[in-house]
């Protein structure tokens, strides 16, 4: 019987060999035996019990196929938390971790923040801002009854208490303090040319229009009745298009309207103020 460590030899040979990140291995054969990290590396020279082997071959040939890493093993970090992703619901990417970076940036501590998320999929943005603002008044809107029962799923498990609405972009909430999103940002035509792993998300969290703008300028007028004067709006947009809207949100009125930078340096979030504040 192979130990464990000749199997995890053998899932990095074969992801390796299909240009997938051979460090894949271990989160699958973690996943597969129920061991956690330490766990496994205390067993590498046990036998592999035969129920195992043949689970983790066969998230290894799911993952060739294109099912994404974080929905084989059912789950994904994000800002700290451990957060639930399901198929048919918009998987949390590292960009969106520096636009909550920003959002705290605008959020007191120990202050009572009215914010909203807009599209909150699996409530990522949202449960990530209350987890770190726990005095803040967060909600979180989308339109996929799929995503708001994972967000809620989430929020239960970890304990955190945010209003998770069913309703288009800002459902008629006003006053706001703080609106931040990751709306669909990618162009419809990129739908032909996107790598299988998209094929398993929600199309209507990914795609917006021509030119990709088609979810975030619509959101932006909303804003502009949803904030308070002084309140500030954040936007995830593609490097392609965030210059575009931030020139548009300049046009309208907004104020002190910039772009920031993700840690690969590309232009990707908005940041606006509706009306004068601090």
């Amino acid at each position: 019987m192979e130990s464990y460590l000749t199997l995890l030899r053998a899932l990095q040979r074969q992801l390796e060999v299909h240009g997938k990140p051979p460090a894949e291995a271990r989160w699958m054969l973690e996943r597969a035996s129920g061991l956690e990290a330490s766990e496994l590396i205390r067993n590498l020279q046990q036998p592999v019990p035969g129920g195992v082997a043949e689970v983790v071959w066969g998230m290894l040939e799911r993952r060739l196929q294109g099912v994404p890493l974080q929905l084989l093993l059912g789950e994904t970090e994000f800002f700290g938390l451990r957060l639930e992703v399901a198929p048919g619901v918009f998987i949390p990417r590292p960009e969106t971790e520096g636009l909550v970076e920003l959002a705290l940036g605008y959020l007191p501590e120990r202050a009572a923040s009215r914010v909203l998320d807009v599209g909150t999929g699996s409530g990522a943005i949202a449960l990530a801002l209350k987890a770190r603002r726990p005095e803040a008044f967060v909600w979180a809107t989308d339109l996929n009854p799929k995503a708001l029962a994972l967000a809620r799923r989430n929020a239960r498990r970890l304990g955190l208490e945010v209003a998770l609405l069913e309703a288009p972009f800002t459902g008629g909430l006003n006053n706001l303090d703080l609106l931040v999103s990751n709306p669909p940002y990618l162009p419809e035509v990129y739908r032909e040319e996107a790598p299988a792993e998209l094929t398993y998300e929600d199309g209507a969290a990914l795609y917006a229009g021509p030119d990709g703008l088609g979810v975030a300028r619509p959101l932006l007028r909303e804003a502009e009745v949803a904030l308070r004067r002084g309140g500030w709006l954040l936007l995830e947009l593609a490097p392609e298009n965030v210059g575009v809207l931030a020139e548009e949100a300049a046009a309208r009125g907004w104020r002190a309207v910039r772009v920031e930078r993700d840690l690969a340096g590309r232009p990707r979030y908005l940041v606006a103020r509706w009306g004068d504040g601090p």
